[in-house]
């Protein structure tokens, strides 16, 4: 494909190599982050995931070598060959990532497949080769991270993928190739190294992490360019800094989107949205937002009201959100096929749809039956839809669900010959199919903030690199088994891994029948989920929290409390992930990864670096092993503090899931409420667990972007524990009314004094704690 290098010039951060056959470009984005880009398809990168590339001026040196080009950073070594081979080192020398110079070489399958297939089997064969292919040679220590929400364990070596959104209603089990998301986007780490990798093309995409070869692994595409991003770094945090620096962070959500919410397929007519809603409240469950499915539409045409169900949907949601309710509806992108539909007629006169290639608009079956679908890769359209989200605004909506937008029809996916205009460079659907989604949730984003003023809450089922910017999301249509509560800890830490810190799955389950015991198991991840969503399908018996039995409520009642006394210690993460791109949910590996311990927990996660979760996912279990990396932890439950570096046993009764605080914590709390601004908060709680640590709290309004012209309060704790234990309470800033006082839970056995800015407080001695009240200003707090 390219040949020798004929020549090189250096313009600029970009060094341009000719080879005989083709061109090609190294481009220096910062000293740690290098783009490898070919001009196969188009002149330039058009990316839909990176919007905002930011050039860091570096040093570099270039030399033209006997068989490459030597280009070096301050950071990192590449070294370009013929055939357009690049190789990257640490600037020490240390080789970090190399090209494969052989062949592929796909291990032999034995056996016939006609035979396997007619009696039902799916068969993989042989591996094909791709228009673009990177093979990258394998040393035999990787372990791979990232690529969405793939299906299988957190560790991603020894598996392969393909990039197509993909609704697939069928269980999901290790075999999918592909489900709802394309993130082309991994985390390699070696024993003495780590790189992200970044293949940022929209067409059908494929990774084989040394499935078919473990001398290799590669990424390969039908078509496009060439482009990818060489991600280096000192560690796992701060590859995943540059790979959101590139495609964006995850902003700051409105907090009462961090509450628990509720939906159902579906809560209809409006007097079904009330008795749900009187439920919540009357059995003491605090909840938030409830969610209403297709049927709340009329004839399912999008932004219309059901008129029989919802007669007066502005009346009833104004009831609700009275009561605290936000109400969130779903839309998809097929419009009803219907004559004076204004939706319909608006589109289809200002040519917003998709057409087949003779240009007559293109019609398939949706939920409405024949429906049209707009071309989001045109900023006309998006500008119209994001305009159309101001219908639901002025009903009382809060936020908005985006389903169905892979995009997903009655007929299979959307032949590839239908046409996409793409910002004046007319494609098809191979290129856009992978963005449809994204595109979907940009405008969806984009309208809500313009006609609210607030940050905008968007769930989008299909995304692609940089979702994250516009759109929670959700891991699509799971079913009520064990497996899939199994198998939702590694999907969530891995869309996290990849740049999507807010996201979730539907609690409980989707499809099939929940039990008591899951759906009791599957509240006590949700807890610590970023998206705290309970969802199941139509005809499946009823999933609400008192759907079941006592025992049951009970349980669910207890961990959504849990929640909700946790949402100060939740914003602060996702405040402070907007500037470093870390998730809320973290794999291990994160914050510990030179413990090879934790390389392959599938089971376990951290709820930022200060609290350990691990949930028990298996029927029937009652106790679990549970390993806990180097340092003292301290069971959230009876205050035991157990040294680190080692597993232990933990007994599992039904309603206890193994949590465990890391030792130096403080960890902000909230008093009871059922809802996010029931309560006009003035005093925060501080549950502190003595030792060595510092932490920050973040207060705003909790719903607009005034923070982003300072209207905020910091609060920077730092803890030392020397013989005396001292904790320094700074006001960092000041632009927002907080809270009048502290309440502080001390969490030790013998405390005998306690001062503050050398005034002696008086305490309460509970349980192994002390409790006492200390105003909220600048000071010292002495506990001997």
């Amino acid at each position: 494909m390219f040949g020798k290098i004929v020549s090189h010039k250096v313009r600029a951060n970009k060094i341009h190599l000719e080879f005989e056959k083709n061109e090609g470009i190294i481009e220096i984005i910062s000293p740690m982050i290098v783009n490898v880009f070919c001009p196969l398809k188009y002149d330039n990168h058009y990316s839909r995931a990176v919007e905002d590339l930011k050039i860091e001026q570096c040093e570099i040196l270039v030399e033209k070598k006997d068989f490459y080009i030597e280009i070096s950073t301050e950071a990192l070594l590449i070294k370009v060959y013929d055939d357009f081979k690049v190789d990257f080192y640490s600037i020490e020398g240390k080789i970090l990532c190399e090209d494969f110079r052989e062949e592929r070489a796909p291990f032999v399958r034995r056996g016939t497949i006609s035979d396997a297939q007619d009696e039902g089997h799916s068969v993989d064969i042989q591996a094909d080769k791709h228009k673009i292919e990177v093979v990258k040679r394998l040393f035999g220590d990787e372990k791979f991270y990232g690529l969405g929400e793939k299906t299988g364990h957190l560790n991603k070596r020894g598996y392969y993928y393909e990039m197509w959104n993909t609704d697939d209603p069928t269980p999901h089990v290790e075999s999918h190739k592909s489900l709802y998301k394309s993130i082309p986007y991994f985390i390699t780490l070696r024993e003495d190294c780590a790189f992200g990798i970044f293949f940022d093309n929209t067409f059908k995409t494929y990774f084989d992490m040394g499935k078919e070869n473990s001398k290799y692994y590669y990424f390969g595409a039908d078509d496009g360019n060439l482009d990818y991003y060489f991600i280096g770094g000192n560690n796992v945090q701060s590859i995943l800094k540059g790979y959101t620096d590139l495609t964006g962070k995850t902003p700051l959500p409105q907090m009462w989107t961090l509450g628990y919410q509720q939906s159902r397929w579906s809560y209809s007519p409006a007097g079904r949205v009330k008795e749900i809603a009187k439920s919540f409240r009357e059995k003491d469950i605090p909840c938030d937002t409830i969610h209403l499915d297709i049927d709340y539409m009329e004839s399912f045409k999008v932004f219309t009201w059901d008129k029989e169900r919802f007669p007066d949907e502005k009346k009833i949601l104004n009831e609700l959100n009275e009561d605290g309710f936000k109400i969130v509806t779903i839309i998809d992108p097929g419009v009803k096929k219907e004559k004076n539909y204004d939706i319909y007629e608006t589109g289809l006169k200002n040519g917003y749809f998709a057409t087949d290639k003779d240009g007559i608009t293109y019609v398939n079956r949706v939920w409405p039956g024949d429906s049209v679908f707009p071309d989001f890769s045109k900023k006309d359209t998006r500008d119209w839809w994001a305009e159309n989200q101001k219908i639901l605004l002025d009903s009382g909506v809060s936020g908005v669900w985006n389903d169905m937008n892979e995009p997903a029809s009655f007929n299979g996916p959307l032949p590839d010959d239908v046409q996409f205009e793409n910002e004046g460079r007319n494609t098809d659907h191979t290129e856009i199919h992978n963005i449809y989604g994204h595109l979907m949730s940009k405008a969806t984003f984009e309208g809500i903030k313009k006609h609210s003023g607030k940050r905008p809450f968007v769930i989008t089922r299909a995304a692609y690199a940089g979702t994250q910017k516009y759109s929670t999301v959700w891991t699509g249509d799971n079913q009520s088994f064990w497996d899939h509560l199994r198998m939702s800890i590694p999907m969530l830490l891995n869309l996290g891994m990849s740049g999507i810190s807010f996201c979730g799955t539907d609690v409980g389950g989707f499809s099939f029948d929940c039990t008591p015991e899951l759906l009791s198991r599957w509240v006590q991840v949700g807890a610590f989920t970023p998206l705290f969503r309970n969802h199941s399908g139509s005809n499946t018996r009823d999933q609400e929290p008192w759907a079941f039995d006592e025992e049951t409520l009970n349980i669910n009642r207890k961990y959504i409390k849990l929640r909700y006394k946790l949402l100060p210690y939740l914003y602060d993460l996702l405040w402070s992930g907007e500037t470093t791109g870390l998730p809320v949910m973290r794999p291990l590996v994160l914050h510990y990864e030179k413990d090879k311990e934790v390389y392959e927990i599938n089971d376990q996660f951290l709820f930022g670096e200060n609290i350990l979760v691990a949930p028990i996912l298996e029927q029937g279990k009652k106790i679990r092993t549970v390993y806990l990396p180097v340092g003292q932890w301290i069971d959230y439950w009876t205050k035991e503090v157990i040294d680190g570096g080692k597993y232990i046993l933990k007994e599992t009764p039904l309603d206890i899931c193994p949590v465990y605080i890391k030792k130096g914590s403080i960890v902000p709390n909230y008093p009871e409420q059922n809802y996010v601004g029931e309560k006009d908060i003035k005093e925060l709680t501080l549950d502190i667990y003595p030792g060595e640590g510092q932490y920050v709290h973040y207060v705003d309004d909790k719903e607009s972007y005034n923070y982003r012209e300072g209207e905020y309060t910091l609060y920077e704790f730092i803890m030392k524990n020397d013989e005396e234990a001292t904790i320094d309470i700074n006001i960092k800033h000041e632009e927002y009314k907080a809270y009048d006082s502290f309440k502080v839970i001390y969490n030790c056995d013998i405390t005998k004094e306690v001062y503050f800015n050398e005034e002696k407080i008086s305490f309460v001695e509970t349980d192994n704690k002390i409790e006492f009240v200390i105003p909220a200003v600048s000071g010292r707090l002495i506990v001997k």
